[in-house]
Order: C-alpha cells, then sequence, then structure tokens
C-alpha cells in the first residue's frame, strides 16, 4: 500500500513538473515564433551592413545599431563584471558578518529597482554633468543594472562548492585568497558564467535607461561622449513609425538582437568548455 501511495505521489510530482515547463516554454516558444516569422524577411546583408536610410523611406539598415549594441554591452561588462565577481566572492567566503549582511541587503534592493529609475539616476549625475548624452553614461547604467545580478549568482554558485575542496586546497598549504581564487571560484566556474551571461542578456534589450543616457544616433560610434545607437532603440524607434517597412526592420532588429544574444552564450559556452580541467592541473 505505501510503495503504490509513494509511486503515484512520485508519477503526480513528475508530471506536475512537466506541466510547469510545459506552461513556461509555451510563451517563450510563441514570441520566438512571432520574431523570426516577422522578422526574418528583412534579414539582408544590405539590412545587416547599412546605416539607416532616409527617415520615411524605405531602405537602410541596422549596422550602426549592432555596433553600438556590441559597444555599450562590452563597456558594461567591463564594469560591471569585475566587481560583481569581487562582491560575491567576499559575500560567500568573508561575508557573515554585519557589513557582509549589508552589502546583501543592498544588492538585493538594487536587483528590484526599476531600470527607469536607474536610468534617471545616470540621467541626473552624469547625463547633466557632461551636458550631453554619451556612450559612457547607458553603459553605466546597463552596469549598474548588470551588477547585483552577477554579485547574487556569483555568491550563490560559489557557496554550493564543497567545504572538502577548500579544505583540501588548504592542506596542501595553499593561501585562502589562492585558494578561493584557484580552487573555489574555478570549481563554481558555470555558476559564474551563467550569472554573467545572464546579466548580459538582461540588460541587451533595455530601453528605457538608454533613452535618457544615450538617445540614440543614425551614425557609427563617434566617441565615448556623444550619443550612440543601439538595438533596443531602433526597435522603440521602429516600433513606433506608422511604416509596415519600419515596423518590419523592427522585428528584423529584434530579431539580431536575439541571435547575437544567443550566438554570446553559445560562444561562451565553447570557449569555456575545457577551461575547468585545465585550471584544476594547474593548482
Amino acid at each position: 500500500m505505501g510503495s503504490g501511495l509513494r509511486r503515484f505521489q512520485d508519477k503526480l510530482a513528475y508530471g506536475l513538473g512537466a506541466l510547469c515547463v510545459g506552461v513556461a516554454i509555451v510563451p517563450l516558444a510563441s514570441i520566438l515564433f512571432e520574431v523570426v516569422r516577422n522578422g526574418v524577411s528583412a534579414l539582408s546583408p544590405q539590412f545587416l551592413t547599412s546605416p539607416p536610410g532616409v527617415f520615411g523611406q524605405a531602405g537602410g539598415g541596422i549596422a550602426n545599431a549592432i555596433q553600438g549594441t556590441a559597444i555599450l554591452l562590452a563597456l558594461a561588462s567591463a564594469m560591471a563584471v569585475p566587481f560583481g565577481l569581487l562582491s560575491g566572492v567576499y559575500l560567500a567566503e568573508f561575508g557573515d558578518n554585519k557589513y557582509g549582511r549589508t552589502v546583501r541587503f543592498l544588492n538585493d534592493v538594487l536587483t528590484e529597482f526599476p531600470s527607469i529609475v536607474i536610468g534617471i539616476l545616470v540621467y541626473s549625475i552624469i547625463v547633466l554633468a557632461m551636458r550631453g548624452f554619451s556612450t559612457i553614461a547607458g553603459a553605466v547604467a546597463l552596469a549598474i543594472i548588470m551588477l547585483p545580478i552577477i554579485t547574487r549568482t556569483t555568491e550563490e554558485s560559489i557557496k554550493i562548492v564543497p567545504s572538502s575542496i577548500r579544505d583540501a586546497a588548504m592542506a596542501l598549504g595553499i593561501r585562502r585568497w589562492r585558494a578561493t581564487i584557484s580552487v573555489v571560484l574555478s570549481t563554481a566556474r558555470s555558476g559564474v558564467i551563467t550569472g554573467i551571461l545572464l546579466a548580459i542578456a538582461r540588460v541587451s534589450g533595455e530601453t528605457a535607461p538608454l533613452l535618457l543616457t544615450v538617445l540614440g544616433s543614425q551614425f557609427f560610434f563617434n566617441g565615448l561622449s556623444q550619443p550612440i545607437a543601439a538595438l533596443p532603440l531602433t526597435i522603440y524607434r521602429d516600433a513606433n513609425l506608422p511604416y509596415a517597412f519600419a515596423r518590419q526592420q523592427g522585428w528584423g532588429a529584434a530579431l539580431v538582437l536575439i541571435l547575437m544574444v544567443l550566438g554570446l552564450n553559445i560562444g561562451v559556452r565553447l570557449a569555456t568548455r575545457g577551461r575547468y580541467n585545465s585550471l584544476r592541473s594547474r593548482v
């Protein structure tokens, strides 16, 4: 009797889990289907390599927006990733005190901030100080959004590393900071990379902070102190234009943005796939 009940409960839990996965996949698949269906017809070499055309006329492309998005994501990652990793390591390894709890609380609060509020903050501090919209202001806004995500995922990834690995490293005479960086952090590599990619994917489609910091541009990158184009801004602009060709270009830009994030995820995974064993062998 008890064995049959346990089998029933196991099948029920499995069925509920599968149902939840299906419910989660349906909207995701529908979004991807709509983006691909409406955007694939806009893709062409000319669309991907040309700047925007004359306003109100068909033609032109999104090359400057692709370049701008890549620059913004690279600058934001260069700012957020080092600080996020260091913060996550501190909270996981040395943060069991009042300072760590304070940092953890503030990090959780920052995670819940609406992105437009962060855009207003950067606008008030950087845009007004520089007296103009700029690439650096947009990168700072995206970095602030990325920082708590990277910090949190790094902390949680390090916390699940077994204590026996730390003890083994210490028993070999490795100093604690070296053991944390070379052994613990490399063991948690997969989770840390996932957190970084999640943060990049999170900010890659942000529009509100960029409207308040970089504004957008019809030209290619012209300096850190100048406005810059970005795919989210292009999608937002095209979606609000009363032209069928503009909306089609907006769908195409959305598809390109998705492909960029997907390509980044695949590329980083392939590039770091074999590094774990080499790191362990060096330690």
